[in-house]
């Protein structure tokens, strides 16, 4: 399988549950123009944010600039928070804007201060990193989640999971064509990993660190341990997959897309599956 039918499998899966919870921010006539921006231009949130903000109906643009000017003028943290925090929650539930959600999440957790909300609001950026193709918003989104990672270790500087989530902003954020930034990232997640076999989270992020560098070997090793621990893991099934792939072993590969299909209850996606399946026999 090549590499770009591997990502389309994979980005379709990330994007479909994108598009489930949050939606689409770009209006379908504009998306071609949109993209192109993107492409030529260095993302900026804010900007994001007006933009999408542009295509609310009238009253919720007036909710959203109230709720915005109520940050600016407020001068309790509290009440920042609990801005921000309204802001997210709409964002969320009724715009289903995934960017603008993560910003006042970020920032709301940024003032918050606390391990968990810093925790919460890393994680989220991360996971959705991983199913990011522009490389602006994927490095701001890297560069926001390793923020609060950092900032959530100076308050439990032992924690190994937030030591994992750091280093895996690297192996996940790093430029096309930067491997060194993917080296980094391992080797971050890797020092957990050597104090601790067991860590589930800290193989996990290795394997896929291993396919995404190209170490197919080390990295099936890994993922086959995280498979049996969590063996609905939709994403695992499919590094496994891929990594025996481009192992030459394709009877593996076949069992680990069958896995896969198994857990995926989208008709378009199990079919690519199923298709791939029949290709590799």
């Amino acid at each position: 399988m090549k590499k770009e039918q591997y990502i389309l499998i994979v980005g379709a899966v990330l994007l479909v549950l994108v598009i489930y919870f949050f939606g689409k921010t770009v209006p379908p006539g504009k998306e071609t123009s949109a993209s192109a921006a993107t492409s030529t231009q260095s993302f900026d949130i804010q900007t994001a944010i007006k933009a999408a903000t542009a295509q609310l109906p009238t009253h919720q643009q007036t909710y959203v600039n109230g709720l915005s000017q109520a940050v600016v003028r407020g001068d309790v943290k509290a009440q920042q928070i609990a801005t921000y925090r309204q802001l997210a929650s709409f964002w969320s539930d009724s715009a289903r804007a995934f960017l603008p959600f993560a910003y006042y999440t970020a920032e709301a957790a940024k003032l918050e201060n606390s391990e968990k909300s810093l925790t919460f609001a890393a994680q989220l950026l991360l996971d959705n990193l991983r199913g990011v193709e522009q490389p602006e918003i994927k490095s701001w989104l890297a560069g926001e989640s390793k923020k609060l990672f950092e900032k959530a270790l100076e308050l439990d500087p032992g924690n190994d999971s937030l030591k994992v989530g750091l280093g895996s902003t690297y192996i996940f954020g790093a430029p096309a064509g930067d491997p060194q930034e993917v080296m980094k990232g391992i080797q971050q997640v890797l020092e957990v990993s050597r104090r601790d076999s067991s860590n589930i989270y800290a193989q996990k992020m290795l394997g896929i660190g291993g396919i995404v560098s190209g170490q197919y070997d080390k990295a099936v090793e890994r993922l086959e341990k995280v498979a049996r621990s969590t063996p609905h893991d939709l994403e695992v099934l499919l590094m496994l997959a891929e990594g025996y792939e481009r192992l030459g072993k394709k009877d593996k590969a076949t069992d680990w897309y069958k896995h896969a299909a198994e857990h995926v209850e989208n008709p378009a996606l199990k079919s690519e599956l199923n298709k791939r399946i029949q290709q590799l026999r």
